[in-house]
């Protein structure tokens, strides 16, 4: 409770400050709007519908791109770490794509799948695959081998060795990593909506694109603020509490 308050007046401060410089006329708002031109901004999307409606698109494509992401990543990830040949392949591979920026993959979704909604899935999807592999690769490879040895004494092994054992000994390195890929389609998403336009629905990405085409920075920094608010959120209220159970479980704490 305290660290919260200590975190609350530290922001209420800087907004302050940030509005009392504005009022002075430190910098022109129209590059730099104030707390007061962002936050009626923000009322006025409310009002309107505009900032849930593109909120619900965003949010939807995000969801259903990570689920794939995850769903693809995670078995192969087990491969990774099970088989040298996998690991020499498409381990590899996997390391050299998760460090390609986002933004790459744009050009690519737009000549294989032109400005549709499958181009924005596919670029979500490469955000989050490759972050997912490599962590699943991890947590397997860090697992204690006494851990192994001793499934295998009491006839484990396969299949079943990977899914009822290795599998849940890697949740906490997996839960991470997890939490990494979610990131990465966090941004690759917004990459894509800015430089994607698709006429099915209009995401918070397209709106900070049309505010800068605009030149309406209050709508800017809003829809930064709304970005920095969802990720904080999706931290604090899904991963972190997750993280921390499953680390306090296995006696990583």
């Amino acid at each position: 409770m305290i660290r919260a308050l200590r975190s609350l007046a530290f922001f209420t401060v800087v907004v302050l400050i940030w509005e009392a410089c504005s009022r002075a006329g430190w910098w022109s708002p129209v590059l730099v709007p104030s707390p007061l031109a962002i936050g009626d901004y923000l009322l006025t999307a409310i009002k309107d519908g505009s900032l849930f409606s593109a909120g619900w698109v965003t949010m939807q494509r995000l969801i259903i791109g990570y689920l794939i992401g995850l769903t693809v990543g995670i078995p192969l990830g087990l491969l990774t770490a099970r088989f040298r040949f996998a690991a020499d392949t498409l381990g590899v591979l996997a390391l050299g794509l998760q460090t390609l920026p986002s933004v790459c993959w744009v050009p690519l979704a737009l000549l294989w799948f032109g400005q549709t909604e499958s181009a924005m899935l596919f670029i979500v999807i490469m955000g989050t695959l490759w972050a997912v592999l490599l962590a699943t690769d991890h947590g397997i490879r860090q697992i204690p081998p006494i851990y192994r040895r001793a499934a295998s004494t009491m006839g484990s092994g396969g299949l079943h060795l990977l899914w009822h054992v290795l599998l849940p000994a890697s949740l906490p390195h997996l839960v991470s990593g997890m939490k990494q890929g979610w990131a990465f389609a966090w941004r690759s998403l917004m990459a894509a909506e800015i430089y994607v336009t698709v006429l099915t629905g209009f995401g918070l990405g397209h709106l900070l694109h049309y505010g800068r085409e605009l030149q309406a920075m209050d709508q800017v920094a809003a829809i930064m603020l709304v970005i920095l608010i969802v990720g904080f959120a999706a931290d604090k209220i899904l991963f972190s509490p997750w993280e921390a159970f499953l680390r306090k479980r296995w006696g990583l704490v």
